[in-house]
């Protein structure tokens, strides 16, 4: 029986999770690390991560420690683990805490690697305009995401899908290969392949600022950008309302190819009953789903009846 610690922490991580547990066989998950409690929601209340939830449920030891301190290695020595298996566990793990595992540490990456290493591959693949992507399952060591692959799977990207839906069709396939290439590796028909060398682009996070819409850019970039920034940290624009301004978050928009909306200028608005447009360097991209500042989440339109827009309001 190879005894497995499973790390890992938001809602991506779950399923991989699931799958191991329920593996049967050879494998046999002996606790989950994953990251403390967190405040979440307007009273900021602290939760447990999606991951420690689901290991309370099947009654699996977790461990909150960081994986730098003493009280994380006594916790490694008495459970033991022959190997790990990391989805997006959100801690760095460094060269101490690599080697505490003999069997070594696996990482479920959402990338076809070697391309997107980092911490973000899918929201980057997105803003990139990639029309296929996947998982990759790898050996973590001391360089950036470039250990040996066990494995990988490639899934096209849609063409309007946001990085929280292919995040969410990635972790039900990644799930399944994270499972074959670890019962793989344990059975021995799987061996560990280098990667290929090379230079390639860097998958960095994404922060709110890096979120703020340019409109003076062609309105694929545009397009891109916010399905990339979907759910988070969310695509965000400045709205001028007269004298008024407020943060608008775009959750979902299409490029107008039906020809239907006014010739605007980049960040111009055209509202009517039934459709809001802004301008963009080409075509005008008709918004679908907005949330502006405080407000929750809802049809542009329906936003646009509310928000009384003046005459010449414009987004920047």
């Amino acid at each position: 029986m190879t005894r497995i610690l499973f790390a890992g922490t938001p809602d991506v991580a779950v399923e991989p999770l699931r799958a191991l547990i329920e593996a049967g066989g050879d494998i046999e998950v002996v606790a989950v690390l994953t990251r403390p409690d967190a405040p979440q929601g307007r009273g900021r209340k602290l939760m447990p991560s999606p991951v420690k939830q689901v290991a309370l449920e099947m009654g699996l030891p977790v461990i909150e420690d960081k994986p730098t301190s003493p009280e994380f290695f006594e916790k490694i020595e008495q459970l033991q683990p022959d190997m790990a298996a990391v989805v997006a566990y959100g801690n760095l793990l460094k060269q101490e805490a690599l080697d505490a595992i003999a069997g070594g540490w696996y990482n479920l990456h959402f990338s076809l690697l070697p391309l997107w290493r980092g911490a973000a591959p899918v929201q980057r693949s997105i803003w990139a305009g990639d029309t296929v992507t996947g998982a990759s399952v790898f050996r973590i060591g001391p360089g950036l995401d470039d250990g040996p692959l066990l494995g990988q799977v490639s899934v096209s990207i849609g063409e309007h899908e946001t990085s929280g839906e292919l995040l969410q069709r990635l972790s039900h396939d990644g799930a399944l290969l994270l499972r074959s290439c670890l019962q793989g590796l344990i059975s021995g028909e799987i061996k560990p392949v280098e990667q290929e060398s090379g230079s390639y682009e860097h998958a960095a996070k994404i922060h709110p600022d890096d979120a703020r819409i340019r409109w003076s850019v062609p309105a694929f970039a545009v397009d891109r950008q916010i399905r990339a920034c979907t759910p988070e940290p969310g695509a965000w624009t400045v709205l001028h309302n007269g004298d008024d301004e407020v943060n608008l978050h775009i959750a979902q928009a299409r490029i107008d190819k039906r020809d239907l909306a006014p010739k605007l200028q980049p960040g111009m608005l055209s509202v009517t009953k039934k459709h809001v447009w802004v301008g963009t360097a080409t075509e005008v991209l008709e918004l679908m789903q907005v949330k502006a500042q405080g407000k929750k989440q809802m049809i542009a339109a329906d936003w646009a009846r509310g928000a009384r827009l003046a005459e010449g309001a414009y987004c920047e």
